[in-house]
Order: C-alpha cells, then structure tokens, then sequence
C-alpha cells in the first residue's frame, strides 16, 4: 500500500472554484514526461504537484520520484552554484488601503493622516529617509535594493501626475484612491522621487510592482509601457514580479478583489520587459488556492516568458498565515505543507523550462528546509534583507537579515558552491575571505556587510 503525506489537494468545495485540481493525464506519463525533458502541459503540472490526481493526499515515492527528476533538471541547467545577493530591503511605507485578506504588512492609510494621533505601528519614509538609509548600505557593501510598498493614497507618479490628481474634483479623488501630501504626517514624495533617491551610488533599484505601477498611473490614460519609462530614467533598474500572488482571477477576487486582475498583471510586466527592464516572478501559495490554479499560475508565467525572455527568477512564496485577514475570518487555519512546498519548488523547475533560476526563500521556510528545497530543484538562496517587515509582520519568525558567513557555512554545509551574483544573475563572484564579504556592489570590496 502507498504511504501518503497529508496534502491539501482535495477540491476546496466551500470556495466553489470552477478550477478543480483533476485531469485525464496519469502521473506516471507526466513523470516520464518531465524525467525526459518535454514541454509539461497545465495536466502535467497537475498531476505532479498532487502525485496523482486520482486520490487524495502526497504519496511519498511519487513526491520523491518528482524531487529527484528536479534535482537532476537543476544540474544540468545551473550546475552546482547556489547564489545569492547583497541587498537592502527599503520598503517606504505601510500605508495601504487595498485589504488583501493575505496581507498584515499594511496600515490603514486613515492612520497616517495628520489629523489623526501618531499612534500607530505603521511607517512612511520621506525621499531624503530613503536615500539615508539606501547611501548608508551601498557603502557597506549592498548590490540591490529592493523596495516594495504600500499603495499611499499620497503617492503620484511624479509632479505631472499630481497635478492630474489634483485636479480631480475633491468630492471624487476616492474613486482614484488620492489625497494630497499635506493630509498626511509625512509625505511620501512621488514615485520618481523616490526611485531618484534610492538611485545613489550606482545601486541597482529593484523596485515598483505591478500592483504600484497600475497605482502610478491612476486617474490618466497613461499606459504601463509610459509608467515604466518614466520610472527607468528615474533610475529603476528592475521589476519584481510580486502582487502576483495567484495568476488565476477566481482565486485572487477571494484574496484580493481590489487588487489588479491577472490580465492587468500581465500587461505591466510585459510593459516592463518591452523598455528594457529586467522581471522576476513570483507566485503566492498555500492559502484557499488549489493545485489547478498553481498549475496554471506557471502557465501563465511561462507564457510570459516565452513572449519577452526578460524574467531573470521564479520565487516561490509560501502562505505564513498567522495574524493574517485570511485566518483571523476563519479562511484558513494553516498555510502549505512541506511536501507541498517541496512539490512546488520541484514543478516550478520543471515546468519553466524558460526560466533558469529558481529560489528558496530562508525568510519563508527557515534555514534547515529552505537547504532541503536546493535539492529539490532551486539553485537561489535570496539575499542577506538588511530589513524585511512583510513577512516579519505577518508572523514569520526565520529571521530579517543574513550574513555572507551564514550563506558560506550553510551552503557548504550541503555540499554545493555559495557564489554571490548580480540582480540580473549575469554577473558572479565566489563567496570567500575569512569572514567573506560582498564583493559585487558599487562600493564592495570583501568586507563583511554584517558583524
């Protein structure tokens, strides 16, 4: 008798999704398939992450069979590298009025108002905070920083874009989510202000979603392709492919209604890519989805891929549920298995077959799993997060930074090479010294970024 891992692949009727994680595929043809190197199909992808779509539960010599054909695609691919980058996370505000019920990084916006007591666990950074904070990191080392914020009913795109809102009638600027600076503690600037102030040093900026772009160009007919342009002469230098969290529209009107849809999502990355930006993705799981929607979620992803070559990394993000809207309301009472997890790392690589890396997230499963996870298909350990309030917030307890000892020790410890890289994964440097130190940065000379 096969031995089963609990899963969460059996439909989730209470959600009445019309995407149910079945299919005419066996799991035995869709292993065949991916051990050999064909093009897996959204049935394929099925099959895989439930080990056989057939019966409920993760049969554990089906997930291991799986682990083992990723490990193997990963090699071939990558080699035995397992990267990492020196970076800053410089998130400018908490400020936020959209209500995804997977979020608690946010505050409401109401808080920040000037009228209002300052007595909140929020926070907004003015231009002149964030290129402190950014010019102080450079010179310790960083290569990146990546910056991904709340979406501030103060932030415009830039001056011209004020304006347009400005002159919206105040009686109406609430069906474009805008109030001026001015009602507000600390004003947050404008976007292009903001790229131009983390933009020091020759730093790469990795910054401005999809989710904050379709927010930069409220109330205009600008499209993505004119937002993206004015933020690459600001200084921006790549688009994290987050706000994706699941790239299938029944899903996200559950957790995030008010968010972009999947087509909107879509249409600013490929606008990204068109002027010149590099991308990542990411997906979001381990909530009220199912594996039909992970699956088509890679769809998607890869389609994307296929059509502008742009994306440099696929993240797999783990639901950390706690202190969620999602479990406070009862939605959920836990996030992915591991055996989830490990499947999802696994199809993620083959099923991307486009797209070369992919990474563990330590913040999201912790040191000992996330090493478990480079066997398992992914060749990225993140970067050392000087700061990292998202996850912290929503009640994940792995830690906000890393050092280069760390990697160095860690990665070794499993018996791959540590190698830090660039954003774009194009440039690389072997981790070394004693202790090692970053090496790639405009002002990197070896020294440990951390004590």
């Amino acid at each position: 008798m096969a031995a089963f891992e609990p899963g969460t692949n059996v439909p989730r009727d209470e959600f009445e999704f019309a995407n149910q994680p079945t299919s005419v595929q066996s799991f035995e043809n869709a292993l065949a398939k991916a051990r050999d190197g064909s093009r897996l199909r959204v049935a394929d992808a099925i099959e895989l992450l439930t080990t056989g779509s057939e019966s409920p539960g993760i049969d554990r010599e089906r997930k291991e069979a799986v682990l083992e054909a990723a490990d193997r695609r990963r090699a071939a691919v990558v080699g035995e590298e397992v990267t990492v980058v020196a970076n800053l996370n410089n998130n400018v505000t908490t400020a936020c009025d959209t209500g995804c019920l997977f979020c608690n990084f946010k505050d409401s916006a109401e808080q920040f108002r000037a009228d209002r007591p300052d007595d909140h666990p929020g926070f907004t950074k003015t231009p002149a905070e964030s290129r402190e904070i950014v010019a102080e990191a450079v010179e310790r080392g960083i290569y990146e920083v990546t910056s991904v914020s709340g979406l501030h009913p103060a932030f415009a795109l830039d001056e011209e874009h004020r304006e347009l809102l400005e002159a919206v009638d105040p009686a109406d600027r609430g069906t474009v989510n805008y109030r001026p600076p001015d009602a507000y503690t600390t004003d947050p600037g404008t976007y292009v202000e903001q790229i131009e102030a983390m933009s020091v040093g020759g730093v790469h900026v990795h910054s401005m979603t999809p989710e904050e772009a379709a927010h930069a160009r409220r109330g205009t007919d600008w499209d993505y392709h004119e937002v993206y342009r004015r933020l690459q002469n600001a200084g921006l230098d790549s688009v994290p492919g987050t706000a994706a969290e699941i790239l299938v529209d029944e899903v996200r009107d559950v957790i995030c209604p008010a968010k972009i849809d999947t087509g909107e999502w879509l249409a600013a990355m490929e606008a990204a890519a068109d002027v010149g930006l590099d991308i990542t993705s990411t997906i979001m799981y381990g909530h009220v989805e199912n594996e039909a929607h992970r699956a088509l979620h890679l769809k998607r992803v890869r389609d994307l891929q296929d059509r502008t070559g742009a994306i440099t990394e696929f993240v797999p993000l783990s639901f950390v549920h706690p202190n969620t809207p999602l479990a406070e309301n009862g939605m959920v009472d836990s996030g992915a298995t591991r055996a989830e997890d490990e499947l999802m790392i696994a199809v993620s690589r083959l099923f991307l077959d486009n797209v070369e890396h992919i990474q563990s997230s330590w913040v999201k499963y912790g040191d000992e799993f996330g090493l478990k996870l480079l066997s398992c298909g992914a060749d990225d350990f993140m970067g050392t997060i000087l700061s990292e309030e998202i996850t912290a917030r929503a009640g994940g307890d792995f830690g906000q930074y890393r050092s280069f000892a760390d990697y160095d020790e860690l990665i070794r410890s499993v018996g791959r090479r540590p190698v830090e890289r660039s954003t774009d994964y194009r440039q690389r440097e072997p981790i070394r010294g004693e202790p090692p130190g970053p090496r790639l940065g405009p002002k990197a000379d070896g020294t440990p970024l951390i004590e």
